[in-house]
């Protein structure tokens, strides 16, 4: 009896010491691949933040009257208060039009090498003034939203004192630069991962450390690495096998930019940070269950079958991606006045 319980003892001392060499082992090659969300926003080069920018930019993103109708604020198709995005499909813009592409989050887009699924923002002041114009999406004219801002007074006098070297503070570019700045405080710090990253190793339960082993291991992190887990890269979606039609869309991704026919099927390689709260996914927005989107990219991207378990660890290893969630004032907006644009819904 001795013997045998010494004998067991050794077997599952031997079993911890692997486990523990196989953990270390984990949190060593996430610490090269990997980096935690910061606690506060990066600098902008050429746009430097103030908290009035800021403020501005906040009120900016939250005002409807943006758009044509009234009706459309940045925050429509990117809710902070729901992951950074709308929960649709694909958005749901003027006169109930239907977007061509799911709408990505803007939680931490700031660290993404350039905005929209084909990259053809380069950076979030750049794509701050693409949805206003877009016919689809809230359909104004930088004209138009010069005259709504200058016809409340309350914007002129904010506008000054964020842009004060300016003779003419309300222009479209600074609109765009305010929502910028806003934008890039956007930031999800403090999810476990993070607290993982920075030396917590029981941050991770046992099953979400394997997953995070799978998701190196598989090869899921070469495209989705760094601070923002993705959105430093273009590939092809279907490096393997070509995603069925009804995920695809015939959507062409970057070809529709760059014209070049190797950028067929090609897109950004979103960020991975907040999956678990932010579906659906994929581009096309088709794809609502996480499992089956892990299962998708091993098959497309990597080649491989994921098993069911293999599947399921890396979900719970993606699940400690969530952080904590910005938490953001809604801003009392200037009253609008008789010279203000009048809603135009057709």
């Amino acid at each position: 009896m001795k013997r045998k319980s010494l004998g067991a003892l050794i077997f599952f001392l031997m079993i911890f010491v692997v486990s523990q060499a196989y953990a270390a082992d984990v949190r060593e090659r996430a610490s090269k691949t990997f980096k935690p969300i910061p606690e506060s926003a990066p600098a902008i080069k050429g746009n430097p933040a103030t908290v009035i920018k800021v403020e501005l930019g906040k009120m900016l993103y939250f005002d409807p009257r943006l758009s044509s109708s009234a009706l459309i604020s940045c925050n429509t198709c990117h809710n902070v208060g729901m992951g950074g995005m709308d929960y649709q499909e694909t958005s749901t813009g003027h006169g109930w039009q239907k977007g061509p592409r799911n709408a990505p989050t803007v939680l931490n887009s700031v660290f993404n090498i350039a905005q929209f699924w084909d990259g053809r923002a380069k950076d979030l002041m750049e794509q701050a003034k693409g949805p206003v114009q877009a016919s689809v999406e809230m359909n104004s004219t930088p004209e138009r939203v010069i005259k709504t801002l200058k016809s409340m007074p309350e914007y002129i006098r904010i506008f000054k004192k964020a842009f004060p070297v300016e003779k003419e503070p309300v222009t479209f570019d600074n609109m765009a630069k305010a929502i910028e700045v806003f934008e890039a405080t956007l930031l999800t710090s403090d999810s476990r991962f993070d607290k993982y990253l920075k030396g917590d190793k029981n941050a991770l339960s046992k099953t979400e450390t394997e997953g995070l082993g799978l998701f190196m291991d598989k090869g899921c992190s070469i495209c989705h690495g760094g601070v923002n887990m993705g959105g430093q890269g273009y590939y092809p979606f279907g490096v393997v096998e070509r995603p069925g039609a009804e995920i695809l869309q015939g959507d062409k991704g970057r070809f529709k930019v760059t014209q070049v026919k190797s950028d067929e099927y090609v897109f950004k390689a979103p960020s991975l940070r907040n999956i678990a709260i932010t579906p659906p996914y994929f581009h096309s927005g088709k794809v609502w269950n996480l499992k089956d989107a892990v299962t998708i990219m091993g098959s497309a991207q990597l080649g491989i079958q994921l098993t069911d378990s293999e599947a399921d660890k890396i979900v719970s290893f993606l699940r400690t991606t969530t952080g904590v969630q910005p938490k953001v004032e809604y801003p009392v907006l200037p009253a609008p006045t008789a010279d203000t644009p009048r809603p135009k819904l057709d």
